[in-house]
């Protein structure tokens, strides 16, 4: 194959849509960023328009490669990773969405989700998808479309309607309607997929309400889903790589042994853990998902979400004003010795993993007279180890694996102290890569693989690089005191607005 080659990784994210363009040695040798508007019609509801999803994904992968002075024919293959859950329901003939996409954090089902749990439907839906009964999950978004678009229900009866998440809108449109398909870690999410099985689940369709003949094909995550229609960059282009979010950026970082954590510190953190061939099940309110198929084997993850992380530090920015910019928190929380005693929970929006706790409210304990602005914005950031050392915790005891390290992305990665503190609490390796763009990065390497870009995942082994390498050097004795201070606060903040 040509050295000209390279592959476009298409990463469809929450808030932006991005494109880049990465050679056989993993370097990203181009990119493009476009964001596109988040729609809030009622409280509690987040929508984006499916047509700007797709039109922002076209333009920065037509920049992108116009940046490097290619078209599609320098382009040995297309890796897809998306913002995963979000809902997207269209007309099979036209092409049309029938409704604006409904997005993961969207609440507007909770009351259905409520209304199943009474029925007592928690333990099947748990047992056969690895999921919890959620508004976060796809299902009830489609029921919800379903429901109240005039029409929608006959025409899903009548095999007219077509239902995606993201990923399998991209490539229905990039294959101009040709293909409708996901991949197994997408479809893992939906509440409608038998992760055991790997096949939608009948029962589960009839629950929620969901005809059969609206969902996509479902393949593995490293294969040929199909080409691009010849007028996307001027070629026929293989699409051969996709994943959802949290689980290409588990690859990315290349945990692909079990054991292998991966946590992403963004807005909130996503603390992913491959756990091999066998689904692991939850005793600590973690998800058991898909992570991957690839060369026809099934791997499997626990994963944990953090609803506060990288939020905490623009709430310093934005709320309290105590920094102007988001960069200045570590010079800050620096200044002094320790925590000077504070310690924040920042349950904000309630409290994720391993809690789940929608009723806990955000809280601030040990504030004196001596107290800061540098104690607050090192409470702030340790709040992000902490929450991070308790998901850790309960991943160790539900999978019966020893943690040895942690892999480590996403914008707070990249403050020393922070990843500092995160190995002391947790007395692992924390490891940071050169390349922080892991998401793309694992899409990259699925679509690569298909197509023979790399050889195999010794070759892309050798690609990935460590950035810098943190261990714990805190003495059990601080530890110790550190998080007993932690979990009295967290529970002086559960239930608060009950």
């Amino acid at each position: 194959m040509s050295e000209q080659k390279y592959i476009l990784a298409l990463d469809q994210g929450t808030t932006s849509s991005r494109a880049l363009v990465i050679n056989r040695e993993g370097k990203i040798c181009s990119t493009a960023q476009e964001e596109f508007q988040q729609i809030f019609p009622r409280s509690g509801w987040v929508e984006h328009d499916p047509d700007e999803i797709w039109s922002s994904q076209a333009r920065v992968a037509a920049e992108a490669t116009a940046k490097l002075s290619i078209d599609g024919t320098s382009i040995a293959a297309i890796g897809i990773t998306n913002q995963r859950e979000t809902t997207i329901v269209w007309d099979r003939k036209t092409g049309e969405p029938i409704y604006n996409a409904i997005v993961w954090q969207d609440r507007r089902t909770s009351e259905f989700c409520d209304e199943l749990k009474e029925k007592g439907h928690v333990e099947e839906i748990q047992r056969k998808t690895g999921l919890v009964l959620d508004a976060y999950f796809s299902a009830t978004k489609i029921h919800w479309i379903l429901d109240h678009v005039t029409g929608a229900r006959e025409k899903a009866r009548k095999g007219e309607l077509a239902f995606g998440t993201v990923d399998s809108w991209l490539l229905w449109k990039l294959t101009r309607g040709r293909v409708h398909a996901t991949d197994i870690s997408n479809a893992s999410r939906t509440l409608l997929f038998d992760i055991h099985r790997q096949t939608w689940d009948k029962t589960l369709c009839d629950l929620f309400e969901v005809p059969e003949s609206m969902l996509p094909a479902v393949k593995s995550c490293s294969e040929t889903f199909g080409r691009t229609d010849s007028a996307f960059l001027a070629a026929e282009i293989p699409i051969t790589g996709m994943a959802g979010d949290q689980q290409a950026a588990l690859f990315g970082q290349m945990c692909t042994e079990a054991g292998m954590i991966k946590n992403t510190y963004g807005t909130g953190c996503f603390i992913v853990m491959n756990t091999g061939d066998t689904p692991k099940h939850s005793k600590n309110n973690l998800l058991t998902t898909v992570a991957w198929k690839l060369d026809g084997k099934v791997t499997y993850a626990l994963e944990g979400s953090i609803f506060i992380a990288g939020a905490v530090v623009q709430w310093l920015r934005d709320g309290l004003k105590i920094i102007d910019r988001s960069e200045q928190v570590e010079a800050l929380a620096n200044s002094v010795q320790d925590n000077g005693g504070v310690y924040l929970v920042p349950a904000f929006a309630g409290l994720g993993a391993p809690y789940w706790d929608q009723y806990a409210r955000g809280a601030m304990f040990g504030i004196t007279r001596g107290t800061t602005d540098a104690h607050i914005a090192r409470a702030s950031l340790e709040s992000i180890a902490f929450q991070t050392k308790d998901v850790l915790d309960a991943m160790a005891d539900d999978a019966g694996i020893p943690i040895t390290e942690l892999r480590v992305d996403g914008g707070a990665s990249i403050n020393d102290s922070l990843m500092t503190f995160q190995a002391g609490l947790t007395q692992v390796t924390v490891i940071r890569p050169e390349v922080l763009e892991t998401t793309a990065m694992g899409a990259a390497f699925f679509a690569g693989l298909a197509v023979g870009y790399w050889d195999d995942l010794d070759e892309i082994r050798k690609i990935w690089k460590k950035d810098a390498e943190f261990k714990s050097h805190m003495s059990s004795e601080e530890r110790t005191e550190l998080l007993r201070n932690w979990h009295k606060a967290v529970e002086r903040t559960r239930n608060w607005d009950k």
